[in-house]
């Protein structure tokens, strides 16, 4: 091992370099260790957001519009005497609808 201190990678900030210069070894593993967790738990949850990315837009129906989200439901709604289908989802406290078209397309 060289006597001279190690040259910090580039992609560091100099704040970061200069933190880290002052602290004692001991703090320094604990920075490491911690360093390492944190990295592995970010792109553990970078992989978990992208799988649900993918399978939301696999398990996308064909005839669902683009501003109805994929965990939207069909309901149908009696108006007038008619039936009709409608997409259904809940945004936050609120439950939303979007119209699909009639149960009976022929009445």
């Amino acid at each position: 091992m060289s006597d001279e201190p190690p040259t910090p990678p580039a992609e560091l900030p100099t704040d970061i370099v200069n933190t880290l210069s002052g602290y004692s070894p001991d703090q320094l593993q604990h920075v490491a260790r911690y360093a390492e967790e944190l990295a592995e738990h970010k792109a553990r949850e970078a992989r978990l957001e992208e799988k649900s990315e993918e399978d939301e837009i696999d398990e996308r129906p064909d005839d669902l519009p683009d501003d109805v989200p994929s965990k939207a439901t069909i309901t149908i709604k009696e108006i007038n005497d008619n039936r009709y289908y409608y997409w259904q989802w809940r945004d936050g406290e609120k439950v939303r609808s979007q119209y699909k078209g009639p149960v009976n397309p022929d009445a």
